[in-house]
């Protein structure tokens, strides 16, 4: 897919600790055919903590920001889900409920933990230009 300056993105973070987060951020520049220079939204850099990071990330962990999708009665057990901690979106999956707070758990870390559904969206998978649920297809 093609971005431009401006436009609003979310980064795949394929660091050891950060599998499966997504971080919203802005494109700064096109580098090359395969490279960006972003800004991120929510994170600071280390040395100043009152300046946005600005990174270089490859192609293909950069993908559109996803749409937001209304739900009805809410998530059910087994929903794959992202839920917003730690500055960005993690991917899980819901293993229970207890009025508005789900428990999401994580694969990558073995950890379980309740969020408030405010903190939840539905995973979706960027794939062939269109995004993907486990549920169905989205344009």
């Amino acid at each position: 897919m093609e971005f431009h300056e401006g436009d609003k993105v979310e980064v795949c973070s394929k660091q050891e600790g950060f599998l499966g987060s997504y971080y919203t951020a802005t494109v700064v520049e096109k580098l090359d055919l395969n490279s960006f220079a972003v800004q991120y939204t929510n994170l600071v850099e280390e040395e100043d903590m009152s300046k946005l990071l600005i990174e270089t990330v490859s192609a293909d962990e950069v993908r559109p920001v996803p749409p937001r999708i209304k739900f009805g009665s809410g998530f059910s057990a087994f929903d794959k889900v992202d839920a917003f901690d730690n500055d960005g979106w993690w991917a899980g999956k819901v293993t229970g409920q207890r009025g508005p707070m789900y428990f999401v758990y994580f694969e990558t870390t073995g950890d379980e933990i309740a969020y408030h559904v405010s903190r939840l969206r539905i995973h979706l998978d960027w794939a062939n230009g269109k995004w993907v649920s486990s549920k169905n297809m989205v344009s």
